[in-house]
């Protein structure tokens, strides 16, 4: 079986004064299926998993060869390649997901790496679905009128929704919902928050989930400007949470609608967007799951607005960050959690594991947890 052997990293401004290594890498095989002609782009907790970041684009020489060079510093990320989206990333030659690509950079190096097939050969609607029968589709093109844009959005019910027609639920809001729910969607694995919901002792809620926006994800999910990345729209995205989609929920569905019963979660960019959510509307949301949050991206946006407001927060927060997501994924976490315990009564807690990823069979792992902590 063809295997991948890559590696790739971006230097972040912030980490300019460590030791830098040149790396090149080649890409010696493509699928038979491959396109000819298509660009090929690493995605990974560098970039944000940005599936089209043209700063990761491999050029192509003559002879038809890919190659990335690049100056990076010691440290640790995981990545995958794309052709431009998710639905064209990486996979197994039978289309099953590829476990993320991880490196840890020592030296000056020369990776060569084979490339087994994409993921748009197996579409999705060929891959059997994961989701379980409380799972549903509200709209597959939700108007999110703050960006004029629509969404798919997945609904979750527990199991005795229908039946108890006299009782009301929490509401839990999820980003990147192709992930939440289905294997058949996600694009590298989903969370299993319908498998853990159907099997949890603990109360019952309402799972919502907004599908990212693929090539905007970075965007949305971002409050603030960035130069290399463009606008920040998530405080556009939050409003459209806040202002938008709570009230349809609240309307169509059995909800508790006050602060204490409405929570946040996400991870990576979406881990940024839900502590962002909690800043800006603490009158909302009583709780927030902060997985592996991008503060990179944000600059010092993200801790200069605990310092602003976070004072005014008072919610259950659940920060979560692994040792092998990269240099400064865990600072950057213990840096937020000092800066909020300082000026906020909000009930904390951070979880760092030393061989935690940044992937979805983690989140996946740590969502009970998360859970389980929200609900004390």
């Amino acid at each position: 079986m063809v295997r991948i052997y890559f590696c790739l990293l971006l230097l972040s401004a912030h980490l300019t004064t460590m030791a830098q290594n040149t790396v090149r890498i080649e890409i010696t095989r493509l699928p038979e299926y491959h396109p000819s002609g298509s660009d090929i782009f690493a995605a990974g907790s560098f970039n944000g998993w940005n599936p089209a970041d043209t700063n990761f684009r491999f050029k192509k020489t003559a002879n038809g060869t890919y190659y990335l060079d690049l100056s990076l510093p010691d440290t640790s990320y995981e990545f995958k390649l794309t052709r431009g989206a998710w639905d064209k990333a990486e996979c197994q030659q039978n289309g099953t997901h590829s476990p993320n690509r991880i490196l840890t950079t020592t030296g000056n190096r020369a990776i060569t790496l084979e490339v087994q097939e994409w993921a748009d050969r197996f579409p999705a609607q060929s891959k059997k679905s994961s989701a379980t029968a409380q799972v549903h589709i509200i709209d597959t093109a939700f108007l999110i009128p703050q960006l004029k844009r629509t969404r798919r959005v997945w609904i979750y019910l527990p199991e005795n929704y229908s039946t108890d027609v006299s009782k009301r639920y929490p509401v839990l809001y999820m980003h990147d919902g192709q992930n939440v729910f289905d294997n058949a969607t996600s694009y590298s694995g989903e969370w299993g928050v319908d498998e853990f919901m159907d099997s949890t002792k603990l109360a019952q809620c309402i799972v919502v989930a907004t599908d990212h926006g693929g090539n905007k994800r970075l965007n949305e999910y971002n409050p603030y400007n960035n130069e290399r990345f463009g606008e920040g729209e998530g405080g556009a995205y939050v409003d459209f949470l806040v202002k938008t989609l709570k009230p349809y929920i609240d309307k169509h569905y059995r909800t508790l609608k006050d602060k204490k019963n409405t929570a946040v979660a996400g991870s990576s960019m979406g881990g940024l967007i839900s502590l962002y959510a909690v800043l800006k509307y603490p009158s909302v949301f009583g709780g927030a799951g902060v997985f592996s949050p991008a503060f990179w991206i944000s600059g010092s946006g993200i801790f200069d607005d605990i310092k602003k407001y976070g004072k005014k927060v008072n919610s259950r927060i659940y920060f979560y960050g692994g040792k092998l997501e990269g240099e400064t994924m865990v600072p950057d976490m213990q840096k937020a959690y000092d800066l909020l315990h300082a000026v906020s009564k909000s009930p904390l807690e951070i979880r760092v594991l030393e061989d935690g990823k940044h992937n979805e069979p983690t989140w996946r792992k740590e969502f009970p947890l998360f859970y389980e902590w929200l609900h004390k």
